[in-house]
């Protein structure tokens, strides 16, 4: 079966060959697929409510752990630890099938919750968002996976729409409820009380993987090693983005020395011959490679940029946790209507324009944000602004991943599903650190509470605000060459013979 064709569409051919009404195929909430669509959403349900939870406590945590000017580890931590997880699941699903990778992804995640809750200092709190990435690596990817096995070509739009949904309770419910409990109980009962949530999708997602979607792609071919090479690679991305995001935390001349080594580790290990990511992506080579380069660009930019939000919006305009984070709840609803919008049939054949015009709307949003470090703007900004960007990236992102899969043989689903969220992650990754070390140069490590800013910013004082501007209208330029990236999504013409 070619990577272009869907199981329903053999049995619609075979019916017409017979002569017979071909027949009907159910939704994503289906008798077919109802089970597996459920859970499948349950689990990144759990990612939605930690992401948009853990983002607003996070100013808090850093702050009664003293680490305001390791802020930017904190996220970067996760997203260097996904970067083994995420190879290390492509192999995985290839060939023993999603069912592990899952099952030890969502474990990992809660462990990491807890380990972070229950720190005593930021590097131990760090620790826990590293073991938490991991997880998260082995599940985004085996995730790609049984969509890639288990649902028809049509219906894939869809339910990647579905877990673009499943962000919009979070986004409202979870800073609500995360500021209220940082503020009332404490931050680390925002940590602790998410794992809760692990045992509802593993009891749903398990059995229905398991059906659907377990085992190699090929069942016939003899199962073969991982791939030690990959796996060294792999190794080599983690350990260099760590080294580059420590070098970009520590601004003295010593700190050249492990730039220098983490690019030489990252460098091959991505960008050389046999490296994780299809050649030519960085040079936007058209076809795949431009597909896993514009996710990275997307995802790196505006995930950088909006970890930095809650925290200039507490410390540069008194903003409380609860406050800082809903601003940020409506960009749940418009993601979903995004991916919604890119998931209807009129949709398909302007795809490529809707994903230029996504990353414009990215790129403009991020670029907006830090307007409020002018006092006479109003703190709304931020909101209408995010919404707007969080539209875009519905279109953006959902729509990589249903390219990726169209342009995807069924056995190689899990490497390119990686090298995909490889290009998100190190992107994060690599933003983060060039954001994190400007934000330090400038003095954000030294960035207050929020009461304790007030005063200056009503009365017309920036306080730190340039340290965070230089953080957002860099990455906004980096949004920004993403819609030229989207220009190049096509598959080259072959030659007239």
């Amino acid at each position: 079966m070619s990577a272009l064709e869907s199981p329903d569409t053999h049995v619609e051919v075979e019916a017409l060959d017979r002569g017979v009404p071909a027949p009907r195929f159910d939704g994503v909430l289906g008798k077919t697929h109802r089970a597996l669509s459920i859970g499948t959403i349950s689990v990144v349900l759990l990612i939605a409510f930690e992401a948009t939870a853990v983002g607003t406590a996070m100013p808090v945590a850093a702050r009664e752990l003293d680490g305001v000017s390791l802020y930017a580890f904190a996220f970067s931590a996760y997203f260097t630890t996904s970067l083994f997880g995420m190879v290390v699941a492509g192999q995985w699903a290839d060939r023993r099938g999603p069912l592990g990778a899952v099952a030890v992804g969502v474990s990992a995640f809660g462990a990491g919750l807890l380990l972070s809750g229950t720190a005593v200092n930021m590097w131990t709190f760090i620790g826990g968002r590293a073991v938490q990435g991991l997880g998260g690596g082995l599940v985004i990817v085996a995730l790609y996976v049984v969509v890639g096995r288990a649902y028809p070509e049509r219906l894939r739009p869809a339910i990647m729409a579905a877990f673009a949904a499943s962000w919009v309770v979070p986004s409202v419910v979870g800073p609500l409820a995360a500021g209220t409990i940082t503020e009332r109980l404490g931050w680390r009962w925002v940590f602790v009380g998410i794992p809760v949530l692990v045992v509802f999708p593993l009891a749903l997602a398990l059995p229905a993987i398991r059906r659907m979607a377990s085992g190699p792609a090929d069942p016939d071919a003899p199962v073969e090693p991982f791939d030690r090479r990959r796996i060294r690679l792999a190794l080599m991305i983690s350990l260099g983005a760590g080294l580059l995001q420590y070098a970009g935390q520590d601004l003295r001349w010593l700190s050249l020395v492990p730039a220098v080594a983490g690019g030489a580790l990252l460098v091959p290990a991505v960008a050389g011959r046999h490296g994780l990511l299809p050649r030519g992506t960085y040079r936007a080579a058209r076809g795949l490679p431009s597909v896993v380069l514009l996710r990275g660009i997307a995802a790196g930019s505006f995930i950088a940029a909006e970890s930095f939000v809650p925290l200039m919006l507490v410390t540069q305009r008194g903003l409380s946790p609860t406050m800082a984070g809903f601003s940020l709840a409506a960009g749940g609803a418009t993601w979903a209507l995004g991916s919604y919008v890119q998931a209807r049939p009129w949709a398909e054949p302007h795809r490529e324009r809707l994903m230029v015009v996504g990353m414009v709307m990215v790129a403009s949003a991020i670029a907006s944000a830090p307007s409020v470090l002018i006092p006479a703007v109003p703190v709304w900004v931020v909101a209408v602004a995010w919404g707007v960007g969080c539209f875009g990236m519905g279109m953006v992102i959902a729509s990589t991943s249903v390219l990726l899969l169209q342009l995807s043989a069924p056995e190689e689903a899990g490497a390119n599903s990686a090298a995909l969220q490889i290009s998100d992650g190190l992107s994060n990754v690599l933003l983060l650190a060039g954001g994190g070390a400007a934000f330090a140069a400038l003095g954000g490590g030294a960035v207050g509470g929020a009461h304790d800013v007030v005063a200056s910013a009503s009365a017309g004082a920036a306080g730190h605000g340039g340290a965070f501007a230089v953080v957002f209208l860099p990455i906004a330029g980096v949004a920004l060459v993403g819609a030229w990236v989207g220009l190049r999504l096509s598959s080259p013409t072959p030659p007239l013979p």
